[in-house]
């Protein structure tokens, strides 16, 4: 491989073709740190020329080629195999912002624009992005729009797919497809654009994007609720958004152990409640009045859940800083769990109104299997997303327990199946994930997307090994 890596030397200089393993490491590994793949060089383009120019070279070797944004992914999407053969793409250096529409509320961007850039872009042109996740600061947009990434305000504005407009691609041939258009309407055929998000750059390599932008609220309220169930959590949201209808941003739930062990790992974090309870619900307002309607909103709809007997208590921020504290009992589930140990993550959604039901049913299935297994529970309850991990009984060690892997997914996706729910909410399929979606998926939509990708991919160089 001297002459294709002579090549790629030639398209983006010999500085941005890695291939020494100390220079290659960090692209090698996971964000988990669960696995470390090869490659036989990482290639760093500055330019969407220069994407098309090596993807023409890897068609013309046959050199596989994994696309990698920030590298945040959760199911092994973007890091190689341990072949060796493949090399990683990076599109860390595709990082410009190329135009800012606050007329039309849009922003064109390169793929490779750390997510809280463009949130921060958006804001300076007085317009608002509202994807927002915990990895907002490392994980780029290329990357969201592959695994059409989710994060805590799906229940307003959609998932990446839902705010985005237009997209440029480099195909596996090397062409460049553009698709740049800020159009709200455009029916004249096929939309390529949804072949490409959630595709994990298994057909194609998404260099630039059209994102929609939004007005930014007046004021935005948080408040945390204490709760007897999950079904009271369903019966809360219901209520809110019949008394705040769009005003309802965000909606997370969180179980008891959730909150204890955030507690545990981070003990200088708030502590809202005098006694535990056994769900919380952090929900979040966001009014484009002004904040004493937002308040005004919040009040009411609280007031009603509790002559209702549907929450137990209630705690309000009052300032910034309050919020910015409740909002980190939540993002720091993750991180308390990764400080505590291993366990066995499922990322599933299931219809609202099944949750309850899912979570009644599926812990007892596990307890019963791997007796004193720990439920790490929460999610964006709003738009059917659980985080169900599974941690191990006291006692048990986290490598024990990871062995058990494939059992405990088969418990909590079979009953995710039943409840008609998906294996994958929003980190998508990856390497980890690729022979459970083949269990669970129909043979016809199994042969219709590898028909896709034959008839976009036929030499297979495209992320090989993912999703199918």
């Amino acid at each position: 491989m001297i002459d294709f890596l002579a090549h790629c030397r030639s398209i983006v200089g010999d500085a941005f073709v890695l291939d020494s393993s100390a220079d290659m490491a960090p692209f090698l590994t996971d964000w988990r740190g669960r696995f470390t793949g090869k490659a036989l060089a990482v290639l760093r383009p500055a330019s969407v020329d220069q994407v098309a120019a090596l993807v023409r070279a890897c068609a013309q070797w046959r050199v596989a080629l994994v696309p990698q944004g920030g590298n945040t992914g959760l199911v092994l999407g973007s890091v190689p195999d341990a072949g060796g053969g493949a090399v990683v793409l990076s599109l860390a250096r595709l990082n410009q912002i190329r135009l800012v529409d606050p007329v039309n509320r849009t922003m064109t961007v390169d793929a490779g624009c750390i997510l809280q850039q463009v949130q921060e872009a958006a804001a300076a042109a007085g317009c608002m992005f509202p994807l927002s996740l915990a990895a907002e600061g490392s994980c780029t947009i290329g990357g969201n729009l592959s695994t059409n990434a989710g994060g805590t305000a799906v229940l307003r504005y959609g998932n990446t797919r839902e705010l985005c407009l237009g997209l440029e691609v480099v195909t596996p041939q090397g062409e460049i497809w553009s698709g740049l258009r800020g159009l709200r309407k455009d029916n004249t055929g096929y939309d390529l654009r949804d072949l490409f998000i959630g595709a994990e750059g298994t057909l194609g390599v998404i260099t630039g994007a059209v994102l929609k932008l939004y007005p930014q609220p007046k004021a935005s309220i948080t408040a945390l609720a204490a709760l007897p169930s999950p079904a009271h959590a369903l019966q809360l949201l219901t209520l809110m958004q019949d008394h705040c209808g769009s005003s309802l941003t965000g909606f997370e739930l969180m179980s008891r152990y959730c909150l204890e062990l955030v507690a545990q790992q981070f003990p200088s974090l708030p502590k809202p409640f005098a006694a535990p309870h056994p769900q919380y619900v952090l929900l979040e307002l966001s009014s484009s009045e002004s904040e004493q309607h937002a308040v005004g909103l919040l009040e009411q709809a609280i007031g009603a859940a509790l002559e209702r007997d549907v929450i137990s208590d209630a705690v309000v921020a009052t300032s910034v800083a309050q919020s910015a504290g409740l909002w980190q009992l939540r993002e720091h589930i993750p991180l308390a769990q990764a400080k505590a140990g291993k366990n066995i993550k499922h990322d599933i959604s299931l219809p609202v109104s099944s949750i309850a039901d899912f979570i009644a049913a599926t812990g007892p299935l596990l307890d019963a299997a791997f007796p004193g297994c720990q439920l790490v529970c929460f999610g964006h309850l709003g738009d059917g997303n659980l985080h169900y991990n599974v941690a191990p009984p006291d006692g048990i060690s986290n490598e024990d327990f990871l062995l058990n892997q494939d059992k405990v997914n088969r418990v909590v996706h079979d009953s995710v199946a039943g409840f008609g729910g998906s294996i994958s909410a929003e980190h998508g399929i990856g390497a980890l994930k690729r022979d459970e979606l083949a269990h669970y998926k129909s043979a016809v939509e199994l042969n219709m997307m590898r028909a896709i990708k034959a008839a976009l991919d036929p030499l297979g160089i495209m992320n090989p090994g993912k999703i199918l």
